[in-house]
């Protein structure tokens, strides 16, 4: 049964996770390709390992190339290993309205605690469109807690403070998945706009700078490395709530080590021309789990980004490791 998910229920690590490929998967024609069994050996893990939020299938969720039945059969997975420990968001996504209204009452049928919602990309949404598309959304889905989606390289431009503003007069948004960099100054104007009626939520590696910009404002941040290993996810998570600033700030810094490869040439652009790719291969880099192939048409991207993507892998596990020591050593978090 999907709970009754507020703004308050969205505290700590937002872990978002991709969706496990069979073998085959980049082929054009194939079928039924969700690793089901990889999928629920990876969601038992990151939830055990203490991610306070799960959301699935946005962009290197690959929502634009799971056929429905396949969204479906993934959803119904993860819903069932979460089993109700923590809320699961998954996302709808669809080119129209339309299906992403029938596909959201789908997956709130089948137990999800809420939607994680991109909006039609084919063209830019300006700021009365966006507020519209949630309200459709909102009001044809009365029990479904909503993220909103907020990514520029996908959906064609952020949403503007503005929209935000229309976007907090709709009580069942309940957080936004916000990637606009680590200008405190931009993130302060639309957390403004919310006037507190839900969680903006920074990128976990700008989580530190936000918090301290914005104290008591920001109790969550959403990562796309869960499924490297989410423990030292996790610690920050408590050395932030506990305002253990030199324990958050080493982190801060292991992280941003760890994910520097993943960017070619420090670029955002060129990461988010090949993101489904180059994520994928630092999945598979960390040894955390086994993502298996991208699915078509995103199965190619120059050799030197995917060796970015493994190699930030690789820095994620050295890291992690440590953290899975102290927590067996000690019993806790590695501080």
């Amino acid at each position: 049964m999907s709970r009754r998910v507020t703004a308050d229920d969205i505290r700590g690590v937002v872990g978002i996770i991709p969706t496990p490929a069979l073998p085959g998967a980049d082929s054009p024609t194939a079928v039924s390709t969700v690793d089901l069994e990889e999928t629920a050996r990876l969601v038992e893990n990151v939830v055990t390992a203490g991610v306070n939020v799960l959301m699935t299938t946005g962009t290197f969720g690959e929502v634009a190339t799971l056929t429905e039945d396949e969204l479906l059969a993934f959803a119904d997975t993860v819903v069932k290993v979460v089993d109700g420990r923590i809320p699961v968001m998954v996302g709808p996504t669809a080119p129209n309205t339309r299906d992403t209204i029938r596909r959201g009452a789908a997956l709130m049928a089948l137990g999800a605690d809420g939607l994680f919602v991109g909006r039609p990309s084919w063209l830019p949404l300006d700021d009365h469109q966006i507020v519209d598309y949630y309200r459709a959304v909102a009001d044809a889905l009365p029990d479904a807690a909503l993220v909103a989606y907020d990514n520029p390289g996908v959906f064609k431009g952020k949403i503007s403070t503005t929209a935000y503003a229309g976007l907090a007069t709709i009580p069942q948004i309940v957080a936004a998945k916000y990637t606009g960099g680590k200008s405190t100054e931009t993130f302060g104007a639309d957390l403004a706009a919310l006037d507190g009626r839900f969680a903006l939520l920074p990128l976990v590696e700008n989580w530190v700078s936000m918090v301290k910009a914005f104290p008591g404002q920001v109790h969550a941040a959403w990562t796309g490395d869960a499924a490297c290993g989410p423990e030292p996810l996790v610690a920050l998570s408590e050395a932030l709530r506990t305002r253990n600033w030199d324990v958050a700030e080493r982190i801060d810094e292991e992280l941003e080590w760890a994910l520097e490869p993943l960017f070619p040439d420090g670029d955002l652009a060129k990461f988010m021309a090949y993101s489904i790719q180059i994520d994928r291969a630092k999945f598979i880099g960390s040894g955390y789990s086994n993502p298996g192939p991208t699915r078509h048409p995103y199965t190619t991207a120059p050799e030197e980004y995917i060796a970015g993507g493994t190699e930030a892998g690789r820095r994620w596990a050295t890291i992690r490791a440590r953290y899975v020591a102290g927590a067996a050593t000690e019993g806790a978090t590695l501080v």
